[in-house]
């Protein structure tokens, strides 16, 4: 996880509330070095909006975040690089490493087909 200058002193609960009716959407090249770097060259895949609270308690070890929905229609056709964190009013709090393997977010797809159903199958966080 790579979190905003401005909010990298947060806990790590002070970052999921900051989720709270915020997106998570998802791109389709690898992350720009931080997320206080704008997107460029890279499409957008899906977009999660988050429930409020966004988070529930977690089981197991595993995080629990709460969509409005899950699964959501892929946007467009690729395979996930990032993922972006947003709060409700856009500001970016973190960028998320997504797809297959040792990421943050997991979906239950590897690539994405427009207007197919996309689903986040795990969400953890991974301090860097």
């Amino acid at each position: 996880m790579n979190v905003t200058t401005d909010l990298a002193a947060c806990s790590l609960d002070e970052l999921k509330t900051l989720l709270d009716g915020g997106t998570l959407t998802v791109y389709s090249v690898a992350r720009p070095l931080t997320a206080d770097q704008p997107i460029d060259r890279s499409g957008v895949l899906a977009t999660f909006t988050f429930a409020s609270p966004a988070f529930t308690a977690v089981t197991d070890g595993v995080e629990n975040p709460a969509f409005a929905a899950n699964p959501v229609p892929a946007s467009s056709v690729g395979t996930p690089g990032f993922a972006r964190a947003r709060k409700a009013d856009g500001t970016v709090v973190a960028d998320f490493s997504a797809g297959p393997g040792d990421r943050e977010v997991k979906f239950s797809e590897v690539s994405f087909s427009q207007g197919a159903p996309v689903k986040i199958a795990t969400f953890k966080f991974i301090a860097k």
